[in-house]
């Protein structure tokens, strides 16, 4: 993995189409190449320091999950091996490697889609409050990282940079999308999620919730973007779980953490790093990866 971290790709020849909080994505048509980089982001904000090695956990942790996944839906990789990358990719082929997908171009749906197992973050800050979750009324008596007593399909918009993804219910992403389109995503991402779930389960992991993304594809609903990583999920370690507090976790959160302790105040510019909150989120994102895809 890159000891440095990589900020930015800047393929000359290759038509760069969008520059993500994490991800660059070049138009190789009739493919998109998309390459992650080790930008981290947190209250959607890009952090100014990259975290060395993040895009290839992100990309080996999501190939693996899309494998797992393939009779549920399909997903829009072609492949992640750079040998097999059109010829114009060949003189970036180690950049690349571990770090990059070969996927089928699809039209990305404007909404993100949530799963919560238990009861932490926005929902838990909504429930605390006394306030329905994405339109769902919880029973009372919950705490904080509480296991749910069913798993709940939460789904929000899909902000621009620098903005705050705003919930809706699913009367609203009916609206959005379609409900035939929206009754198909939601059963989809629930048994995703409850899959991964059991997956992880034999690796001491507890996934609290996850975001996905999906797209059509010449009329057919399928599986983009990312699945299942560090950046999109909650990964708590089970040996540590207990309810009525924060977790530990394999994720950002350790980043959401360190900000929330020196007041950031969630505008840009955001702040530099230390190298010690740098290194253990490093850390986290690794031992994820490592403890799942053996």
């Amino acid at each position: 993995m890159n000891s440095i971290g990589i900020m930015n790709t800047n393929f000359e020849g290759l038509s760069l189409v969008s520059r993500g909080k994490v991800r660059d994505i070049y138009d190789l048509d009739p493919h998109l190449l998309i390459v992650a980089t080790d930008r981290i982001s947190a209250f959607d904000h890009i952090m100014p320091n990259p975290i060395p090695g993040k895009g290839e956990v992100l990309t080996r942790m999501s190939a693996f999950w899309f494998s797992k996944m393939g009779d549920i839906i399909p997903n829009h990789v072609v492949t992640t091996d750079p040998d097999q990358y059109p010829p114009s990719c060949a003189p970036y082929r180690e950049t690349l490697r571990g770090r990059s997908m070969l996927v089928k171009k699809a039209n990305p749906l404007p909404v993100e889609c949530i799963v919560r197992g238990y009861l932490s973050g926005s929902g838990w800050k909504d429930y605390s409050q006394g306030k329905p979750v994405s339109g769902i009324r919880l029973p009372a008596g919950l705490r904080e990282s509480s296991r749910l007593p069913q798993t709940l399909f939460t789904p929000s918009t899909k902000a621009t940079d620098g903005e705050h993804d705003l919930p809706i219910d699913r009367e609203q992403m009916a609206k959005m999308i379609g409900a035939d389109v929206t009754d198909r995503i939601i059963r989809t991402s629930i048994a995703i999620y409850e899959r991964a779930v059991g997956i992880a389960a034999e690796a001491g992991i507890i996934i609290a919730d996850t975001k996905m993304e999906f797209g059509l594809l010449d009329g057919d609903l399928i599986l983009i973007d990312e699945l299942l990583t560090p950046d999109s999920s909650r990964f708590w370690p089970r040996d540590d779980y207990g309810e009525g507090r924060p977790q530990k976790s394999y994720d950002k959160q350790f980043l959401r953490d360190y900000l929330l302790s020196i007041r950031w105040n969630q505008k840009p510019p955001a702040p530099e790093l230390p190298s010690e909150i740098i290194e253990k989120t490093e850390e986290k994102y690794k031992e994820a990866l490592n403890r799942l895809v053996r």
